[in-house]
């Protein structure tokens, strides 16, 4: 199976069945035996295909007697694919991409169209230097095509961030997010970290700004490291990094993580906490709480106990008993756009239902906050109707809380108690942190 083949069989269950990028790509690949370079190869071409959909399109359309959407599935991932390879991967000659996209047509019975896929991409080789410029005459058509974003989300940011900055957060989603994790303080220090990380051959920076981070690039399979399967560091983004810090988590403290998969945040509460104290970590699945169990163990973390659990549901020998609560709240993932980019495809439609369990959650996880405890609301998106909106009607329906100030390293410096990151501020996930505190 070659990767292109495959690749588009992940573009076709995306297309077909709803499925997620990451989730299709990692099941296909395993299918189809692919392995080293083939399937290094083949994740580069659907993330590239997700992440300049838009625009790809735009091309194609330019030469083609048919519109995109109007082309017969899957010729349109086919196209989509040479394109990519065409104008995005030069160590791939425009020959080689042309011809491979011909053989996928006719080897997934479009044999008739084979003919149409090899003028089409010939067009945009011919003309690869001069490509059809996209009309700047309306903003939002515009940025959404140049950087294949939805029109009701670049709309949605320019009310926002106004356009300058929208077109930097746009940029930013379609750059690379550097490989971030956290030292282990149960298992090393930072300085053994590092040096055993270059020893390997990995390439170490300090994070410039969030304390016990590191970013590393030249890993390789980042599981086959020593220090990964001896749990001497945890994959985290530091804007998530940092609810553990905001949150002010000590030794001793009885943590509860209500949305707490994949775990990140528990394991990142239980260093703060030195492995003393509880943490308990629930989800809605039992297959995700499995995994939790999984990587506690690797990194030699005890503290941390399992429940599956609805966040909307009472549960009520939790009222009161927790020092801290963390309720990182399903999301839109808005602000994750460059490590899942298909996420921007999502409907705006979808959004609409998001606030309501949010606030659900929240005024649910509230009532387990001890007097004089921290509750700490987080989501992985940008848009204020999932972050100071939720938070903000929250505060006004419970006097008992109030919003509580924190100050972080710059460029964030001192808050009013929440904090939006931005890729292209921060240079991490788009993420939202709110912290409250319970009166006495």
């Amino acid at each position: 199976m070659s990767a292109r083949e495959t690749a588009l069989r992940v573009l076709i269950s995306c297309r077909t069945n709803g499925a997620w990028a990451d989730a299709a790509l990692k099941a296909q690949i395993s299918r189809d035996g692919l392995s080293g370079a083939d399937a290094a190869l083949c994740s580069r071409l659907v993330y590239g295909v997700m992440q300049s959909r838009m625009l790809l399109d735009h091309y194609i359309g330019s030469y083609c007697s048919q519109k995109p959407d109007h082309l017969q599935p899957p010729l349109l991932d086919i196209l989509r694919l040479g394109a990519y390879q065409i104008l995005y991967l030069d160590k791939i000659p425009d020959s080689a991409a042309v011809n491979e996209s011909v053989k996928l047509a006719k080897l997934f019975k479009r044999a008739q169209a084979s003919g149409l896929v090899n003028a089409v991409l010939r067009k945009i080789v011919q003309n690869k230097e001069t490509l059809p410029e996209i009309p700047q005459r309306d903003p939002e058509k515009y940025l959404s095509i140049r950087y294949s974003h939805p029109k009701w989300l670049v709309k949605r940011l320019l009310n926002v961030l106004g356009r300058e900055e929208t077109e930097s957060y746009l940029a930013a989603n379609n750059g690379v997010a550097p490989l971030t994790v956290q030292v282990n303080p149960l298992k090393t220090t930072q300085p053994e970290l590092v040096a055993e990380l270059e020893a390997a051959g990995v390439t170490v920076k300090e994070h410039p700004w969030v304390s016990g981070c590191l970013e590393l690039s030249g890993t390789g399979d980042l599981t086959a490291l020593e220090a990964f399967q001896a749990g001497k560091f945890l994959v985290q983004d530091p804007a998530a990094r940092l609810v553990s810090l905001i949150a002010d988590i000590q030794p001793g403290q009885k943590v509860l993580d209500v949305c707490a998969a994949p775990g990140g945040k528990s394991f990142s509460a239980a260093f703060a906490m030195g492995n003393q104290g509880v943490v308990q970590s629930c989800d809605l699945h039992e297959n995700k709480l499995k995994r939790i169990e999984e990587s506690a163990a690797r990194l030699g973390i005890t503290c941390v106990q399992t429940a599956a659990m609805d966040g909307r549901n009472r549960n009520e020998a939790w009222v009161e008993a927790f020092d801290t609560v963390l309720v990182d709240a399903p999301c839109s993932g808005l602000g994750i756009i460059r490590k899942k980019p298909d996420t921007r495809y999502k409907k705006a439609d979808d959004l609409f239902t998001l606030p309501v369990i949010q606030a659900a959650i929240l005024d649910n996880a509230a009532a387990y906050v001890r007097p004089g405890g921290t509750l700490v609301y987080s989501t992985c998106t940008i848009l204020p109707e999932e972050n100071e909106q939720v938070a903000d009607a929250f505060l006004a329906e419970h006097p008992e809380f109030t919003r509580e100030s924190f100050t972080l390293p710059e460029p964030v410096g001192e808050t009013d108690g929440q904090l939006t990151l931005w890729p292209q501020r921060h240079d991490t996930d788009g993420f939202y942190i709110c912290r409250m505190k319970r009166k006495q």
